[in-house]
């Protein structure tokens, strides 16, 4: 039931209507005079106010002005009289939310009381509504914050630096880890410094084009690369660079650069090559000491020979010393032409030559060496493979290691009922790429020598050796632009296989 005020001097008038809305379900309250009606309205805050606009003291006008200050959203409907519409304008225009004359008819009441309902209800509506959009705005607006919050942290928390620009490529967002690689603070760099300044002029100029050249759609991705930056004091700092144009709508707003430093990565690569280096320096140094220790003790044992078949005049001691002091002799020249084959650094001297008359000359050579140990050589040449182009002496060198380990093979093999055999083959085995394959049967290896056979000094011939040879085989065959590869079983041989491109031009 809603509350209504009703104000007029005349008792029989406040009697007559109190009645009539009573029946329409207010619940009325009366006064005689204006001040007595703002004491009641100041108590019960009625959502409508009936007022007449003549009365002694205090007029319905003045009423209207004060309960508009106290509560705007009251309806306040103005009872006139006959010839009083200039008093019902004014009314209107104080913020009456309508009027009615004397005598006052109920459906004219009705009326007046159902337009004033009306326009309360759409003020509550309008209420909730923006009392409801106010909390939507408010709520989005929070979200709004702690996203930017959020995304800022974590900008800020990076360890990569991050540098974004204007489409103008003045630098807008410039986090702690740019800070870090730069040495820039965010407000230095912050609207007062460009991509210019912080990028090389390749970078900067690729961003440019980006930011003024590049329509929507086209490349605008800097992937990877490593570059240097200079910081502040100058220095050059190690970066990875990637970045991005972009866009808003297919406009470009501006780009986003991410840099990892690098510095403290290429310094442990420093480190670590060092230590390689001297690593390889003290394992190269060790196995060669070893090497010529090995050598030193064959040629002392040869000179020892020599010397007592001089004192006991002895000619076939005599012929088996110098024999020792003569492999040993061989042995260091090997030595000293595999360390300068493999320390040097050089192109292959290319010659149109034949393959199969390199392997030819290599079984010529090794033939009666591998008699003398009981190992056949078996010869299986591709005729189809014609004049190619190779360095004949290098690939010459190759096919002789190959060959003279394989003869060692068969003769360190325990197995003494074998029929030892060296098998050489060539073949063609595209129109690009010509084979080599070196076989045995001998002692073979297991994996854990096959992981060692070419590294440098590792040698299963126990001081026969130079430890070298493979190792001077693979560095020719890389330099050729092919491969070697190694299959092999312990007690069943091995295959040393090379495979070589075919060039069409010396």
């Amino acid at each position: 039931m809603s509350t209504l005020l009703l104000i007029d001097d005349e008792e029989g008038i406040r009697k007559v209507l109190s009645l009539s809305l009573r029946k329409d379900g207010y619940q009325v309250l009366t006064a005689e005079n204006g001040g007595k009606a703002l004491e009641a309205f100041r108590r019960n805050l009625p959502r409508v106010v009936l007022t007449d606009i003549k009365m002694p003291g205090m007029d319905g006008i003045e009423v209207l002005k004060i309960i508009k200050q106290i509560e705007p959203d009251t309806e306040v409907i103005v009872i006139t009289g006959h010839g009083e519409l200039e008093l019902a304008i004014q009314a209107l225009q104080l913020g009456a939310s309508d009027f009615i004359t004397k005598p006052v008819s109920d459906e004219a009441l009705s009326i007046a009381l159902k337009r004033a309902e009306q326009k309360l209800e759409m003020k509550r509506r309008l209420k909730e509504y923006t009392h409801d959009l106010e909390s939507m705005v408010k709520a989005a607006t929070d979200e709004l914050r702690r996203r930017y919050e959020f995304e800022d942290k974590l900008i800020q928390a990076s360890i990569d630096g991050i540098v974004a620009t204007n489409e103008k490529g003045s630098v807008l967002i410039f986090n702690e880890g740019a800070s870090r690689i730069f040495g820039y603070s965010r407000l230095e760099a912050i609207r007062g410094m460009d991509i210019e300044d912080l990028y090389p002029a390749e970078i900067a100029r690729e961003i440019k084009e980006g930011l003024y050249g590049r329509k929507y759609g086209e490349e605008h991705i800097f992937r990877w690369k490593e570059i240097n930056v200079k910081a502040k004091d100058g220095q050059e700092m190690p970066v990875r660079f990637s970045g991005a144009i972009l866009y808003e709508k297919e406009e470009v707003v501006g780009s986003v650069g991410f840099l990892q430093d690098l510095k403290e990565i290429k310094r442990l690569e420093q480190d670590l090559i060092e230590s390689e280096r001297l690593a390889a320096i003290g394992q190269t140094v060790a196995g060669l000491a070893h090497c010529v220790k090995n050598i030193l003790y064959g040629l002392k044992g040869g000179v020892y020979v020599v010397n007592t078949a001089f004192k006991s005049n002895n000619p076939e001691q005599l012929k088996t010393g110098w024999d020792m002091v003569n492999r040993n002799i061989g042995k260091v020249s090997d030595l000293v032409m595999d360390l300068l084959n493999y320390s040097k650094e050089r192109e292959p001297d290319y010659q149109r030559c034949f393959l199969n008359a390199i392997a030819g000359e290599v079984c010529d050579l090794m033939e009666l060496a591998a008699q003398e140990v009981g190992v056949k050589i078996i010869r299986n040449f591709d005729q189809a493979i014609g004049e190619v182009a190779l360095d004949p002496k290098g690939i010459h060198r190759c096919v002789l290691n190959l060959v003279s380990n394989a003869i060692d093979a068969c003769h360190f093999d325990l197995d003494r009922k074998k029929d030892c055999v060296v098998e050489v083959k060539t073949a063609l085995e595209d129109k690009d790429t010509v084979v080599i394959e070196v076989s045995d049967n001998g002692c073979g290896m297991d994996e854990e020598v096959k992981n060692k056979i070419f590294t440098s000094f590792f040698s299963t011939k126990s001081g026969a050796g130079t430890g070298l040879g493979l190792l001077v085989t693979q560095k020719i065959i890389k330099e050729h632009g092919g491969t070697i590869t190694v299959e092999s079983e312990p007690g069943k041989g091995s295959t040393f296989a090379i495979r070589l491109p075919l060039r069409e031009n010396v």
